[in-house]
């Protein structure tokens, strides 16, 4: 587990920026130098980034591609040096950035594993007594002596995680290494990051999976264009991030009526929301396996085509299930100056617990494209109770299960595959 301190911040970024200089082809460096003269131009890739990262955080980083991310996270680990500003740490910091880092790919993982430990900052003795931690967490088995040059993007993931989190890091840096190798092994690093952080440990979480960021971290950012944009809560900093991917120009990504949670170009909106119960009243409380009915009143100002849909979330603003008109092969027509009733019926075959709904209208199977109106955490809805029965998890799904009795001695035919049906 990381090492405790008494500091107060752990990490402090002041006014960093970072420039590269950017050449059309191999040719043109040449030609700077012998002429002389420019024949680049310049990238300015982070500028005036100021951030603290304290004991605990686990702070996430969103953007989109371009936005700065992975050159952030190489001047905090020391692979880049900033061309303005200041950073400060205290502790060992270590990163798991791009696949295959520090590695020779002619040695074997055994191998790999003691060099990349030692460039991470561990000694000789504690590289031995954590060895055989390594390879388990990693799970190469025999491939620990393959040369690293065999491996699979998902066993260099695995070995370089395994190594990285084994370090014992006051702060830990993630890119979006994570998004490579199987689901299991993900949800197994994932479980790892949040030990790791209950135990005191900082992170720095870059990733495009917006579930990760909201279940891991505390606090998150969002860089554009090589600056801060925001910093503050996961779910907000998730909902900026998408007006962004939205491409929602700046001058509509906010209306006053809800300020944060509110967006789009609003020329088709979303004016009402409401819940029913299968009675018809208006309700935000029911029981698993009642029949919700979600209300959206619509009004337009063109005659025009599009999709409306909805998301429900957890408590903790994980996605549970969302869908739309699109992908219910069907498309809602609109008439200007008219309101509209769109109804959305189905079972709410959650658990026991406190949900939100997310209403929007896009042109597009996703709000990526033309986005209307999207509006967060329209309204809150209550599941009270188990229905007809009880389950374990998060969601209900139809189940049977069918029995098959075989006559005395039928297991004992070992040329007769004994089926199991459910």
């Amino acid at each position: 587990m990381p090492a405790t301190t008494s500091i107060a911040t752990l990490l402090s970024l002041r006014g960093v920026g970072k420039a590269f200089r950017l050449y059309a082809s191999p040719a043109d460096r040449l030609k700077e130098a012998l002429l002389r003269r420019s024949c680049h131009r310049d990238h300015q890739a982070l500028d005036g980034i100021s951030l603290e990262v304290r004991p605990g955080d686990a702070v996430g980083v969103l953007g989109r591609n371009g936005a700065g991310k992975s050159t952030l996270l190489k001047l905090v680990t020391g692979v880049l040096l900033p061309d303005a500003g200041t950073i400060r740490h205290a502790g060992r910091i270590t990163g798991l950035l791009e696949l295959g880092t520090g590695f020779d790919p002619n040695l074997s993982g055994r191998d790999n594993i003691d060099v990349n430990a030692r460039l991470l900052g561990m000694d000789t003795q504690e590289v031995r007594s954590k060895l055989d931690a390594i390879i388990e967490f990693s799970e190469l088995g025999a491939f620990i002596d393959a040369p690293v040059r065999t491996y699979s993007s998902g066993m260099t993931m695995r070995l370089g995680f395994a190594i990285a989190i084994h370090a014992d890091p006051d702060c830990f840096v993630v890119d979006e290494a994570l998004s490579v190798g199987d689901a299991r092994f993900q949800q197994k690093c994932i479980a790892r990051i949040r030990e790791y952080r209950e135990n005191g440990g900082s992170i720095l979480f870059v990733s495009h999976d917006v579930n990760a960021v909201k279940l891991v971290c505390n606090r998150a950012v969002v860089l554009e264009a090589g600056r801060i944009l925001f910093d503050g809560a996961p779910d907000q900093a998730v909902s900026r991030y998408f007006r962004l991917i939205a491409g929602v120009p700046s001058g509509m990504q906010m209306t006053a009526r809800d300020g944060e949670r509110d967006y789009g170009r609003m020329r088709t909106r979303i004016v009402g929301v409401a819940l029913h119960d299968e009675e018809g009243r208006e309700t935000r409380k029911f029981i698993c396996g009642e029949t919700v009915s979600l209300q959206l009143n619509v009004a337009s100002d063109d005659d025009v085509e599009l999709n409306v849909g909805f998301l429900l979330r957890d408590r903790f603003g994980q996605d549970i299930f969302g869908t739309n008109t699109g992908l219910l092969a069907r498309r809602v027509q609109f008439r200007a100056g008219s309101l509209s009733v769109c109804r959305f019926d189905f079972p709410v075959r959650l658990a026991p617990g406190n949900y939100s709904v997310t209403v929007a209208i896009h042109s597009d199977l996703t709000h990526v494209h033309n986005c209307q109106h999207w509006l967060d955490n329209a309204l809150e809805l209550e599941v009270s109770a188990f229905g007809t029965r009880a389950f374990a998890g998060l969601c209900e799904l139809p189940v049977t299960f069918t029995e098959t009795a075989y006559g005395v001695g039928a297991s004992a035919d070992t040329d007769k595959e004994i089926p199991f049906a459910s």
